[in-house]
C-alpha cells in the first residue's frame, strides 16, 4: 500500500472518530442545519469596523464556536479541536492532504464534530507557514469557516505549556495553536486582492529578478578579477552600457588588444551608443595591454562572462517592463499620486511601500503598520534596569526596506526633511546617530503616507513643519 492510499484511508477513518451519542437522523439534521448557518468572518468584517484589539478578539471567540488548530505542511496538514474552555473535543489528530479531497474530508470532520457538540460556528487557527496555507485558507473561507493565524514565535514559546515538554511536532502543534486562538492571541490573515494582489506579485517578481541580476554580476566580477584585475579602472562604470557591450564580445585583455581602439569604438557604434564613453577607448586599450591577469582557463571563463553579461542585459529589459507595470498599477490606487508630491519619492519607492503594506483600509492606526514593518520601538527593562531601546526588526522586511530607502531619498532631496534630519543629529540633548535619525524619518514618512492614503489629503511641506512644535517658526527656503 503506497503512502497516498494510506493518507486517504486515514482521512476516511478519522472522519468517523467523533464521539457520537445521537441517532443518525438527528446527527444529520444538525449537520445540515450547521451547513446552512456557517458564515466565515474575514478582515473585511472585523478590522474595518473599528480597532480589532485583544478584547474584540476574545469576544469573537464565543461559546457556540468550535476552535480548531491546524498545523500546516507542504503535503499533509493536521487538525485538533477544542471548545472555549480548552477541553479537547477530538479524540486524536486528524490528518488530511493538500488537495480538494483532503479539504472536503477536513470540512466534513470539523462540521460533524461541531454539530455533535452543539456548536454553531467554526474558526480555524493556523501558522502562516511559507505559502502552503494560501490555498487551504481561501478554500475554507469560501466554505463558511473562519480562518485566523497565530505567530509561529508564539507557538514556539508556548509549546511547553501544553505538556511541560520541549517536544514540537505536527501532532502537538495543532493543540497549541487552538489554545492560542482560544486566548485571543491571533490575527486576521490578509491575502491581497485585486490591484494589491497584482502589485504584490509584480513586486515579488521584481525582487527575484533583481537578485538574479546581482548574482550574475557577482559571478562576472569574480571571473574578471582573475583574468583582468584592472577592469574597474579600465571601464569606469562596469555595469554601464559601454562596458557591457565590450564585455559581451571581448571580455579579456587579449580580446581587447586584438580589437584595438578602432575596434572598441566600432562595437559602441554598432550598438548605437551615444555620449562621452567613446573617449575611454584609448584608456581601455592601455589597461588591457599592460594587464597582469591570468591566462590559464580563459577559454571557458570567457564564455561564462559573455553568458553572464547577456543574462544581465536580458534581466534589465524584463525589469524595465515589470517596473512600468508596477507604476501603472500603483497609480490606480486612490490618492497614490499625491504621495509623489513629496520630493525624493519616485514611483518605484511608492509602489514598493504600497505593495508591501497592502490595503490601507485594514489599518485603524498608523502604529499597526509601523509594527508590521518592524520599526516599532522595544526595550527590555526590569526594576532598576533600563534596557536599550531599539526597533523590533520583526514583521515585513520588504516594507521596512522600502521605508528606509524612502527616508534616505527624501533627506537627500527634500528641504523639509533635511531640516528634521539636521535637528535630530545636532540637537544639544540626546542627539541621534545618522542611522537612528533615518529610522525616525522613515516612521514620519509612514505617517504622512498613511494620512494621504486614508484621508486623501495633499502633501504640504510647510504644514508638516508647522505641526512639529520645534519647527513652528521654520520656513522652507526655496531652491
Amino acid at each position: 500500500m503506497n503512502a497516498k492510499t494510506t493518507r486517504n484511508k486515514n482521512q476516511v477513518t478519522n472522519s468517523f472518530s467523533v464521539i457520537n451519542t445521537l441517532s443518525a437522523e438527528e446527527r444529520q439534521s444538525r449537520i445540515d442545519e450547521l451547513l446552512k448557518t456557517m458564515q466565515a468572518k474575514t478582515w473585511h468584517d472585523l478590522e474595518t469596523t473599528g480597532k480589532f484589539d485583544k478584547n474584540a478578539k476574545l469576544s469573537f471567540i464565543s461559546e457556540d464556536m468550535l476552535i480548531v488548530g491546524c498545523d500546516i505542511g507542504s503535503e499533509t496538514h493536521y487538525l485538533r479541536a477544542i471548545d472555549i474552555r480548552g477541553r479537547e473535543l477530538s479524540k486524536k489528530p486528524f490528518s488530511f492532504t493538500n488537495n480538494e479531497e483532503g479539504f472536503e474530508a477536513a470540512k466534513a470532520w470539523m462540521v460533524e464534530l461541531a454539530a455533535v457538540n452543539g456548536k454553531k460556528q467554526i474558526v480555524l487557527g493556523l501558522e502562516p507557514t511559507g505559502h502552503y496555507w494560501f490555498c487551504i485558507a481561501t478554500w475554507l473561507i469560501s466554505n463558511g469557516i473562519s480562518v485566523v493565524q497565530v505567530n509561529p514565535y508564539a507557538v514556539k514559546q508556548t509549546k511547553e505549556v501544553e505538556d511541560n515538554s520541549q517536544l514540537k511536532d505536527d501532532r502537538k502543534d495543532p493543540k497549541v495553536i487552538a489554545n492560542l486562538v482560544m486566548n485571543g492571541n491571533y490575527g486576521m490573515p490578509y491575502l491581497p486582492e485585486g490591484i494589491y494582489a497584482d502589485l504584490r506579485s509584480l513586486s515579488l517578481l521584481r525582487s527575484q529578478l533583481t537578485e538574479n541580476r546581482i548574482r550574475c554580476a557577482n559571478r562576472m566580477h569574480r571571473l574578471m578579477k582573475i583574468h583582468f584585475p584592472e577592469y574597474k579602472d579600465a571601464f569606469g562604470r562596469v555595469d554601464g552600457s559601454f562596458a557591457l557591450e565590450v564585455l559581451k564580445i571581448a571580455p579579456f585583455p587579449k580580446d581587447i588588444v586584438a580589437l584595438g581602439e578602432d575596434g572598441i569604438r566600432e562595437i559602441w557604434h554598432n550598438a548605437k551608443l551615444r555620449g562621452r564613453g567613446y573617449s575611454r577607448a584609448a584608456e581601455l586599450f592601455r589597461y588591457a595591454s599592460t594587464s597582469v591577469g591570468r591566462n590559464e582557463g580563459a577559454e571557458y571563463d570567457r564564455e561564462a562572462v559573455r553568458w553572464f553579461v547577456e543574462e544581465m542585459l536580458s534581466l534589465d529589459e524584463k525589469l524595465t517592463t515589470i517596473e512600468a507595470a508596477i507604476n501603472a498599477k500603483c497609480m490606480e490606487i486612490p490618492h497614490a499620486e499625491n504621495i509623489l508630491e513629496i520630493s525624493g519619492l519616485g514611483q518605484n519607492i511608492v509602489a514598493g511601500i504600497i505593495s508591501s503594506m497592502g490595503d490601507i483600509d485594514r489599518f485603524d492606526d498608523v502604529k499597526e503598520i509601523q509594527k508590521l514593518s518592524g520599526l516599532n520601538l522595544v526595550a527590555c527593562s526590569s526594576g532598576k534596569h533600563n534596557g536599550e531601546t531599539k526597533i523590533s526588526h520583526r514583521g515585513r522586511k520588504e516594507l521596512r526596506t522600502w521605508l528606509f530607502q524612502g527616508a534616505k531619498s527624501v533627506v537627500a532631496h527634500a528641504k523639509e526633511f533635511q531640516l528634521i534630519h539636521e535637528y535630530y543629529t545636532t540637537r544639544p540633548k540626546n542627539p541621534l546617530k545618522k542611522m537612528q535619525s533615518l529610522i525616525v524619518i522613515a516612521c514620519k514618512l509612514l505617517r504622512i503616507i498613511y494620512a494621504i492614503l486614508k484621508k486623501g489629503v495633499t502633501y504640504d511641506p510647510q504644514k508638516m513643519l508647522d505641526d512639529i512644535k520645534r519647527f513652528e517658526n521654520a520656513e522652507i527656503v526655496a531652491a
